[in-house]
């Protein structure tokens, strides 16, 4: 929140400068931004804000363009078949992960507003200011604070790696305390999420190199040595003996010293009955040796394993699908709004942007939360427009908007009334008519077109996203399996295939809640696949299960475990051939 109000600081110099249009640009690079501002590193935070606010600054320079190529007036085809040939682009590339969707939603957004917003300044000059004004609120992010951190804990840079890793002991420590209970499949899912957001956490750029490499390496050596903890708890889990109680203090020790960047000090006593606790008791003392290692001793080079999406996935048939729409919703809205030549023509197309993005929730569910949210917050800003204020007032309500935007996003409908609070608020700055409840109507128009969009029959069959996420987990389960019966001794690799493995299925996982969630029409090309997930995730539990047993065993695959590795292959080959018979249209 303090970030999200001192965002809106080039704004205020614009409106010094007595310059307040040029400072638009760069508020709306800062607010859309500011809608990426998430919780987690620092690192993270540099694609996560700067490559989404790259792209945008692009869009804002090819939109200028295209309004000088155009022209002032209706252009019923130019605009149009431009915004649609950005659209497919931008959609499908926006299907192949988190941050290439923010990408695609800020280069279209940011097109559409370079076309249509009146602004003094040229494209380029545009584009400069939309990139500082983004530029300015990920420097703030990258070096103040974390509000409420504790003191002598090494460079504050690292408080978000730090705590990431941190929960990942936690996550261990919690699920061998529900192991053998009715919680332990919950806490073996939320240790695979403890695991994917860590390994965000570290994956991006050193922010000083030189200062931090020490801490830094210390971190991402101490994320590794969770690997064989993770392993050997879900071993454990998917055996479902409870293991001695005391074995849960070693990983919670050691989360308290990865947030003290300490030493975790003693271990309880170990507990060597079976294959899993041996694996626990030797994957304990090499991450207590790592802990416990002088300061100045060099550490070993550990390289955290990188989730590399599928880039092909933009060309496949999710891409394609999802392309398809957004192009078909950036044409439609389009046209309507040049036919209707209203002033603030640009809002409608912008507005179909951010409403066909999946990833906000169900169609109709986020539909119907923008309709409230606009009203809302434009029902807001007509009484605000009652009460005094200059340019002054409305800088401190664009801070006010910029502060609220990090607790907003928790909902969509309070996120939409923030929006449209700030954004009727930089209309008033940039020196354009009152558009309070032309706001309303456009929303409502662009509600109204995403909705019929979303659930026309274009050509193809639907569920293209739940069916690519799902081969992609079958794919990395594969993959896993292959590797722990070929080569079991390399802990290193097989670490970094069952991450791909689990985090595959996380993502197949919400791709499918998604969909269920959805009308009847377009959930039932998706019918089926819960099961499918299902296989999987007891085909990737069996196999760290064996695993386990061939490095800490010299005898091989005991039989009860290879005849329940077959039968969990041939579960996933039945719930494979059962959503395609649930499915015709969509075979899995």
């Amino acid at each position: 929140m303090l970030r999200g109000a001192l965002a809106s600081a080039p704004l205020l110099v614009a409106v010094l400068a007595e310059r307040p249009g040029a400072g638009v640009p760069a508020a709306l690079g800062a607010m859309l931004a500011g809608i990426n501002d998430r919780p987690g590193s620092r690192r993270s935070s540099v694609s996560r804000l700067g490559v989404p606010a790259l792209a945008g600054a692009s869009g804002m320079l090819s939109g200028s363009c295209l309004a000088d190529v155009a022209g002032p007036g209706r252009s019923l085809v130019l605009v149009p078949l431009v915004f649609g040939v950005l659209g497919l682009v931008a959609g499908a590339v926006s299907s192949t992960g988190p941050v290439a969707s923010a990408c695609g939603t800020q280069v279209l957004v940011a097109a559409v507003i370079g076309a249509g917003m009146p602004l003094p300044e040229p494209g380029p000059v545009r584009s400069a200011l939309f990139l500082a004004g983004a530029g300015w609120l990920l420097l703030l992010r990258s070096v103040l604070p974390s509000p409420g951190r504790r003191r002598g804990t090494g460079p504050y840079r690292l408080d978000g790696e730090r705590e990431a890793v941190a929960a990942v002991y936690e996550a261990v420590a919690r699920l061998l305390a529900a192991t053998g209970g009715p919680g332990a499949g919950a806490a073996r899912t939320a240790l695979s999420g403890a695991l994917d957001r860590a390994q965000d956490a570290l994956n991006g750029p050193r922010l000083r190199r030189r200062a931090s490499s020490s801490a830094e390496r210390r971190l991402h050596a101490r994320f590794a040595a969770a690997f064989p903890l993770a392993e050997a708890a879900t071993a454990l889990a998917w055996a479902g003996v409870p293991p001695p109680p005391r074995v849960a203090d070693g990983p919670r020790r050691m989360a308290r010293a990865v947030r003290a960047d300490g030493a975790c000090g003693a271990l309880p006593a170990p507990a060597r009955t079976g294959a899993g606790l041996r694996a626990l008791d030797e994957a304990l003392l090499g991450a207590a040796a790592l802990f416990d290692r002088p300061p100045g001793m060099p550490l070993e080079a550990h390289r955290t394993p990188r989730h590399v999406p599928a880039a092909r996935r933009a060309l496949g048939a999710a891409g394609r699908e999802y392309g398809l729409r957004v192009a078909v919703c950036c044409v439609a809205s389009t046209l309507v709004s040049q036919w209707l030549h209203h002033a603030h023509w640009y809002w409608l197309p912008a507005t179909a942007v951010f409403l066909v993005k999946p990833d906000l929730g169900p169609l109709l569910s986020r539909v119907l939360c923008r309709a409230a949210g606009t009203v809302a917050g434009a029902a807001v800003f007509a009484v605000l427009c009652l009460l005094p204020a200059g340019q002054a007032g409305w800088v401190g309500l664009i801070a006010l908007c910029g502060a609220l935007l990090p607790v907003a996003t928790r909902h969509f409908a309070v996120q939409t009334a923030v929006v449209t609070v700030l954004v009727l608020g930089l209309v008033r700055l940039a020196g354009e008519p009152p558009a309070t409840w032309a706001r309303v109507v456009e929303s409502l128009l662009a509600c109204a077109t995403v909705l019929l969009v979303g659930h026309l029959p274009l050509p193809g069959r639907r569920g293209h996203t739940v069916r690519a996420a799902l081969d992609t987990a079958v794919a990395a389960a594969q993959r896993y399996l292959g590797h722990v019966l070929d080569v079991p001794g390399d802990q290193a690799a097989r670490g970094a295939l069952r991450r791909d493995a689990y985090r595959s299925l996380a993502a197949a996982r919400a791709a499918i809640d998604l969909s269920a969630a959805e009308l009847p029409a377009v959930a039932r090309h998706t019918a089926g696949s819960e099961g499918v997930a299902r296989a999987v995730e007891r085909l990737v539990d069996t196999t760290t299960a064996c695993a386990v047993q061939l490095v800490h065993r010299p005898a091989p695959l005991p039989a009860p475990h290879a005849e329940l590795l077959a039968a969990r292959l041939s579960e996933l080959d039945r719930a494979r051939t059962a959503a395609g018979a649930a499915a015709p249209a969509s075979v899995v």
